[in-house]
């Protein structure tokens, strides 16, 4: 398939006839990517990272076409979690040419317990990924005060995270989560405990939620002001699926051409962001790859016209976005 054909792929699910990416030729791009350095991490990750998500319903010769386009693009960012399908089984066999490449891995675990998440550790480490240590590893799916609470108990899962640490299994700790609540229960998660990272959504759609705006503008100062690295997800989420509408392998409805992809992006990487992992509908990669590639800049007026030019088909609550107005 060549790449015009890719980045005209539709949202259909794959089977494996069909695989929207480029083939192992694709090594001869080469293209280079913006970085931004992480936060106190000082690892210069390309502006989009990539969201292993995607690979959650590949087969391994799908899988392998895809690390082949992300790495040809210059990506040095991996996120993963153990709740993706099976990515972690897929992404094992490149964990050394990852390793080889300094690429930076970050991973998380959904427990809330310390023994819960000792026991998740064990599994992705020994188990899914085969991996010695990670770069990152963080709290996953925490949106709420309450969710909070119980990884920051006296016996939650932060203590793995610090443990991990104590014993080089990890340099750095994180937050991730998404919600309506997610920026104020990290803004609150800051307060408690010094994470090293987060990482919570941030688009045009939701950016027209008042109160999600507000508690978003407010987590990326604090971010700023205590070297704190910042990335964000649903990066080209647009609204909500109507019943038996959904065509994608995302939650949330994605853009899906070009133009509407580059608005997203560019008007997400014009905050003071750091990466943003791709989203996880595998035919939708190579847009979003190439949006990185041509990102220039948005001025205040050009990004109040990408908010305002957004049009949810339906509103997604999930991520605060309204309805259209």
């Amino acid at each position: 398939m060549s790449l015009n054909g890719l980045v005209d792929a539709s949202c259909a699910t794959l089977t494996p006839a069909y695989s929207p990416i480029l083939p192992l030729s694709c090594k001869s791009l080469l293209i280079a990517m913006l970085t931004r350095t992480l936060g106190r991490t000082a690892h210069p990750s390309t502006v989009v990272s990539f969201g292993a998500f995607a690979l959650g319903y590949l087969d391994q010769a799908q899988t392998d076409a895809a690390m082949e386009l992300v790495l040809s693009h210059g990506v040095n960012h991996v996120d993963i979690a153990p709740g993706y399908g099976h990515a972690m089984e897929r992404i094992s066999p490149w964990v050394p040419e990852l390793t080889a490449r300094s690429i930076f891995i970050g991973a998380k675990t959904p427990k809330r317990t310390r023994d819960e998440a000792w026991a998740d550790v064990d599994s992705i480490m020994n188990t899914r990924m085969k991996i010695d240590r990670f770069d990152l590893f963080q709290l996953h799916s925490v949106g709420t005060l309450d969710q909070l609470d119980a990884a920051m108990a006296p016996d939650g899962a932060l203590q793995t995270l610090l443990e991990m640490r104590e014993q080089g299994l990890t340099d750095w700790l994180g937050v991730t989560g998404h919600g309506p609540d997610a920026p104020a229960t990290f803004l609150e998660a800051l307060r408690r405990f010094d994470f090293d990272t987060v990482m919570f959504p941030l688009n045009p759609a939701s950016a027209r939620d008042p109160q999600y705006r507000a508690d978003a503008d407010a987590l990326l100062h604090e971010c700023q002001s205590r070297n704190v690295g910042i990335q964000t997800i649903k990066m080209i989420a647009r609204g909500g699926w109507s019943e038996g509408a959904k065509d994608c392998n995302t939650w949330y409805d994605p853009h899906r051409e070009q133009a509407q992809i580059d608005q997203s992006l560019w008007w997400v990487l014009s905050q003071p962001m750091h990466t943003a992992p791709s989203c996880g509908e595998i035919s939708l990669l190579p847009k979003v790859l190439d949006a990185a590639q041509r990102y220039r800049p948005l001025d205040a007026s050009e990004q109040s016209d990408v908010e305002a030019g957004q049009r949810p088909p339906f509103p997604l609550p999930a991520l605060a976005i309204p309805a259209a107005a």
